[in-house]
């Protein structure tokens, strides 16, 4: 099933449904609209140079559109992270990907300070273009039967390539991953066999669409089913997301955990009444996270996981089969393999392995980067880089990536780990981040970031109960912020660089 079409059919099904609200700019189309407004755009965009188009706006039905556009022209969209280094990221994925065109809005450049890069075209130019002979032709042409509409279509198969995303860069230079219709649509129906979704749900799609937890999770899946897309720009206006979410009576809330302590610490009692389904993925959601939902809300937050090259979603918690702590099943079409990172062999139950995971979610490939791709899938099995391992009834349970393990003295320590016991120890107004430090007599040590001065002697020995000597953070190092991605994940290449600093400073 290629995305677009899947869209056009589900337009003509619920044509006269709510499909988007934007609450930036409130406004408010109907699915017959959204089409119609898609098919407008898909002939403006159409006059661009054929391949690759780069799309930079934020959540708002323009972005919608925009995709959708894009793909119905014939083009394959490039999303660009605009949440820091806007200008630098869309002449990186300019000269990565060998295109011109990058869509974005005035609007957002004001916003985030950007200058402009040749070959940006405004979508606010591009809306004023279109006059009453446009409109015209594309509503005739959305009235037309389904099969008569998409066979007017440029040709293409289920394996091109549906968009081009990069990998979030918190560790080293972001990889261009091509994910095809194929590798979202399988991913679809996945996620559908975990949860019982409907038409009347309401999803509140917040997450950027540059990363692939909002493309497929907060658009692809919601138009899948003909809900209604409540979109809105700012991730991080906790407060007025929170009211949004009352005011629309949202029924799914899906973020990353950073987004959702905001959520949650700026929201008041029956914000989240209608919610049937809470989601935390990107990161590891802490205990904290689902207490405080639970005891605020009397909402249970569910846990997922997932790469950009699996299109997303590789495993969730559901209502049914809730495990807190793993991060769920492995979904019914996708396939997980645990291996011993020293031996390949594959690990028993209960034993720590690289996770390796095959199903036709997985990505076709690093744009341009056959090196790369070879060494990450090997015999159809993509090697996610992270750790972790199966319990006796099938939950995963993801401990950290691999290069967030540490060898010291012999002995492989996951700083993951580390975390997970300094943050029950850390009063809850205190973040932290643990990194790994050069250390020239023992090749590395450990460090804590924390955003806060803490007793240091009485946290280190009540870590002392809960691991051995070697994993104790050798030093703390207070940030008072520690800096994260647009997507909401931490920046641990930052964060690392950050703490290097301070102590060569000392």
């Amino acid at each position: 099933m290629l995305l677009h079409h899947m869209f056009i059919r589900t337009a003509k099904k619920y044509e006269k449904k709510l499909a988007i609200v934007d609450r930036t700019l409130d406004r408010r189309l109907t699915y017959e609209r959204s089409l119609i407004a898609s098919l407008i755009l898909a002939d403006k965009l159409r006059t661009y140079d054929a391949g690759f188009l780069g799309i930079m706006l934020p959540n708002s039905a323009g972005a919608v559109l925009a995709v959708l556009g894009t793909l119905i022209s014939g083009h394959t969209p490039v999303m660009i992270n605009y949440s820091t280094g806007a200008a630098q990221n869309c002449e990186f994925a300019q000269k990565k990907c060998a295109f011109r065109t990058i869509i974005t809005s005035r609007a957002l450049l004001d916003k985030i300070n950007c200058r402009k890069v040749e070959g940006m075209v405004f979508i606010e130019d591009v809306m004023d273009s279109i006059g009453i002979l446009d409109k015209v032709k594309a509503a005739l042409r959305a009235r037309l039967p389904v099969e008569r509409l998409i066979s007017r279509l440029p040709a293409a198969s289920e394996d091109d390539t549906a968009v081009i995303l990069f990998t979030s860069g918190s560790e080293k230079e972001p990889k261009a991953v091509q994910l095809t219709h194929r590798n979202i649509w399988s991913n679809i129906q996945g996620v559908t066999q975990l949860f019982e979704f409907t038409s009347e749900d309401i999803f509140l799609c917040t997450l950027p669409y540059f990363h692939v937890f909002g493309l497929t999770v907060h658009l692809w899946l919601p138009l899948y089913f003909g809900m209604t897309l409540v979109t809105y720009a700012n991730p991080l206006d906790f407060k007025v997301v929170c009211r949004i979410a009352r005011e629309e009576k949202v029924t799914f809330l899906v973020g990353t955990p950073a987004f959702l302590w905001g959520y949650v610490n700026k929201s008041e009692k029956g914000d989240f009444d209608t919610v049937r389904i809470a989601l935390s993925g990107a990161d590891k959601c802490p205990e904290a996270l689902r207490q405080a939902y639970l005891e605020k809300h009397q909402l249970t937050l569910y846990e997922g996981y997932g790469t950009t090259e699996t299109s997303p979603v590789i495993s969730a918690n559901v209502p049914d089969f809730n495990r807190p702590g793993s991060v769920g099943r492995p979904l019914p079409n996708v396939k997980v393999r645990m291996e011993n990172y020293e031996t390949g062999e594959e690990c028993g139950v209960g034993e720590i392995g690289k996770i390796l995971v095959k199903g036709e979610n997985v990505m076709k490939g690093y744009f341009d980067d056959f090196e790369q791709t070879s060494l990450s899938i090997r015999h159809g099995w993509y090697d996610t880089g992270d750790m972790g391992y199966m319990d006796e009834d099938g939950f995963l349970w993801h401990v950290g990536r691999l290069r967030r393990f540490v060898k010291i003295g012999g002995e492989m320590v996951s700083l993951i780990r580390v975390e997970d016991v300094l943050e029950r120890l850390l009063p809850a107004e205190v973040q932290c981040c643990v990194v790994e430090i050069p250390d020239p007599l023992r090749g590395a040590r450990i460090v804590a970031a924390v955003t806060q001065q803490i007793d240091e002697k009485k946290i280190l020995k009540e870590m002392a109960n809960h691991l051995p000597n070697i994993a104790l953070p050798k030093q703390f190092v207070v940030l008072p912020e520690l800096p994260k991605m647009g997507s909401g994940k931490i920046d641990f290449r930052k964060i690392t660089d950050l703490v290097r600093a301070v102590i060569q400073r000392q």
